[in-house]
């Protein structure tokens, strides 16, 4: 089982060090930070994705995966970003449909997002074609539960402080897995879905929104963790991006129905 133990260096002084600890007390205390108190201490790619890398050492619990966020030209652009970005996620965030999260033990501010979830049935490495990465992973439909560790965040908090945060990862709820390769890639751009609370629809969407085919987001985060010497390996989960802008996540059921015989995937949202 994989643990996130990436052997980053900096002294307790440093500002990667301070935001990572606060990071990491917001999301133990369930108490927010405020964006204008750490905006200036990040300003480049490198420098958050190491206070990423501090924040899930902190955290001590097995890699699940990752999330890929920013993958539609409208996303980016709300970022200020010219490329998607990610965020490793701890195990035990990646939970099966159906599924109950309490606004009060498990989150903080939470959106909503419809993606599909890939799941490594052995390592990916950078030379991978989408043609392999479709043989060599399950997938499945899947709501991600967006949620950061800063009040008031979407959509004004910076793209280095998502980084810093783990891509605001909260909870990632998956359906049922099937073999990528029940799918053509023809299929795979053109995945619908639609979003429902309490039975009214609130949003609809489709695949071709995540870089034209999830498969390419998935693509590029292997690539991505190649650039920084990691590997994603055989058991893990990939939420590989948004099909439609997020809903905030209230009290209620909320259903994402989809295309091509993905079973519902059903998250209850208790106080």
């Amino acid at each position: 089982m994989t643990m996130t133990n990436l052997n980053v260096k900096v002294t307790p002084e440093s500002n990667e060090d301070q935001l990572a600890h606060a990071l990491y007390n917001a999301y133990q205390e369930k108490q927010p930070l405020q964006m204008n108190e750490w905006v200036d201490l990040v300003s480049d790619d490198e420098t958050a994705y190491r206070v990423q890398d501090l924040l899930m050492q902190f955290k001590n619990q097995p890699l699940g995966g990752y999330k890929v966020s920013l993958t539609s030209p409208q996303t980016q652009e709300m970022f200020d970003s010219n490329e998607p970005l990610y965020g490793a996620q701890v195990q035990s965030h990646f939970v099966q449909s159906p599924a109950t999260l309490s606004l009060k033990d498990n989150l903080m501010e939470p959106l909503a997002e419809v993606e599909l979830v890939f799941k490594a049935k052995e390592d990916l490495n950078v030379n991978d074609t989408l043609e392999d990465l479709q043989r060599k992973t399950q997938v499945s439909a899947g709501v991600e539960v967006p949620d950061a560790r800063f009040s008031d965040w979407f959509p004004s908090l910076s793209k280095y402080l998502v980084m810093s945060d783990a891509a605001v990862g909260g909870f990632v709820v998956y359906g049922e897995e099937r073999d990528s390769t029940d799918l053509s890639m023809e299929d795979f751009t053109n995945v619908t879905t639609k979003l429902y609370h309490d039975g009214e629809q609130v949003a609809e969407g489709v695949s071709s929104e995540v870089l034209g085919n999830p498969l390419k987001s998935l693509q590029w985060l292997v690539q991505k963790l190649d650039a920084q010497g990691k590997t994603l390996k055989a058991g893990e989960r990939v939420s590989s991006g948004t099909f439609l802008l997020p809903a905030n996540l209230t009290k209620g059921t909320w259903k994402a129905s989809f295309s091509h015989n993905f079973p519902d995937v059903v998250v209850e949202v208790q106080d």
